[in-house]
């Protein structure tokens, strides 16, 4: 009775022991299984990368025109409505003219004036005056004649004695005067032929031109009255109706040219050196699935006084006009572009404590070892590695942030459990002994 009592003692110890061993074995293993950390991980590739330079900014028209009339008058008539589109030339809006069309009228009338004027100084004022100047000479030159024969004559009685020489010195005075008055006759006919001649008929045409520039003036005043559209594109808003007083330089009327769209960006002058009109770009409007193609058209010479900041536009074509002015976008240009760079995908860089640059690598003994490298260009899904990293490098894309240098690593799924398959042999030998 006592031998069996120890015998089975003995049993239960020994089943116990083994028990005990095979647990341990379990724990271990299962500890082991547990410090392997799944990631994903690839090699670095080889290939183009461009630098992307992203911005927002709000669609604009191509070009844009705030009509307001330049006289205060009742509008007349608009032909015109909201959302019509209109072509350059085309006539608006009809203000009230008929005080215009009057002072245009009387203009005219100045100007038919002026020009009758003008021709009778040419055919007749001036020429009479050159006649009466011309008539003046022959007969000073007629008296003249005479008072100097007059004069000889009464010499050559004096000389002979008959004649007293008071009476012939008055002859030969009369004579001098004669010839002063023929002088001066002379010299009037030279004054209107050359003086007031020209005098006179450049004041009839001064006449004339002043009339007829008052006469593009009213005519001016009148083509104000009349509003026509300065370009092509859609009329966007038309806030007064017929009856109401149109007010001097206010807008009434205001067409956009929506033929193509402008997104306006304002960029740091490093990124925007590196643009040239004729550039690419990306464009992404809410609501619209695809990204849509657009083409830089315009580099500011000058930085922005307030921002330094240089202003780029992006031209989005919109022939259909589905696109509306107003609207906010998010545009991507490409800047730098490096034709073979080495690349990892963004996900796979991770700081380092000193404030440099690393990823993470799978070693040869499976365990994972942050490395520092030099980094490029970026973009959203890639960047490139400058140096530090070798083609043949396995590189954590993810699951390497807060891992240990030495962390024991698998490429799988990050975050799965450990799968039955990828347990020790050990242990699963262990586990089928227990």
């Amino acid at each position: 009775m006592i031998i069996q009592r120890s015998f089975s003692g003995s049993v239960v110890a020994f089943l116990s022991l083994v028990f005990l061993a095979t647990t341990a074995c379990k724990s271990k293993e299962e500890e082991a299984a547990s410090s392997v950390v799944t990631v994903q991980a690839s090699h670095p590739t080889v290939g183009p990368i461009s630098e992307e330079i992203a911005a927002d900014a709000i669609l604009a028209p191509l070009s844009q025109a705030a009509i307001a009339p330049r006289i205060s008058a009742p509008i007349l008539r608009e032909y015109v409505q909201r959302g019509q589109r209109v072509k350059q030339g085309q006539l608006l809006i009809a203000l009230d003219d008929r005080d215009l069309r009057g002072a245009a009228a009387d203009s005219r009338g100045t100007v038919t004036t002026a020009n009758a004027a003008l021709t009778t100084a040419v055919n007749a004022s001036i020429p009479e005056d050159v006649k009466k100047a011309e008539t003046d000479v022959a007969q000073a030159r007629a008296a003249r004649d005479v008072a100097v024969r007059t004069a000889d004559e009464r010499k050559k009685l004096f000389q002979e004695g008959a004649l007293s020489g008071r009476d012939a010195d008055t002859a030969y005075a009369a004579a001098v005067q004669a010839q002063s008055t023929y002088d001066v006759a002379t010299k009037h006919l030279e004054g209107v032929m050359s003086t007031t001649r020209a005098t006179s008929k450049q004041t009839a045409e001064g006449q004339l031109t002043s009339a007829k520039g008052k006469l593009m003036s009213a005519e001016a005043q009148v083509s104000y009255a009349q509003l026509r559209s300065p370009i092509n594109g859609v009329v966007t808003d038309r806030p007064l109706f017929p009856g109401e007083t149109a007010q001097s330089g206010a807008t009434i009327i205001t067409v956009m040219d929506t033929s193509s769209l402008l997104a306006k960006l304002h960029l740091a002058q490093p990124s925007a050196q590196k643009l040239h009109v004729g550039d690419k770009a990306e464009i992404k409007i809410p609501g619209v699935d695809d990204p849509l193609e657009g083409t830089v058209s315009f580099l500011s010479p000058a930085l922005d006084a307030g921002s330094t900041t240089v202003e780029v536009w992006v031209k989005l074509s919109n022939p259909s006009g589905i696109f509306k002015v107003g609207t906010p976008v998010h545009t991507t240009l490409s800047g730098t572009t490096v034709s073979n760079a080495m690349q990892v995908p963004s996900a796979a860089i991770v700081p380092s404590a000193d404030g440099s640059t690393a990823v993470v690598v799978i070693g040869a003994d499976g365990s994972s070892h942050k490395r520092t490298v030099k980094v490029g260009i970026r973009t959203p899904e890639t960047v490139q590695i400058v140096s530090g990293l070798a083609p043949t490098d396995n590189v954590i894309t993810e699951g390497g942030y807060g891992l240990d240098d030495g962390t024991k690593v698998k490429i799988g799924k990050p975050g799965a459990d450990v799968d039955e398959d990828d347990k020790p042999a050990a242990g699963r030998a262990a586990e089928d002994k227990g």
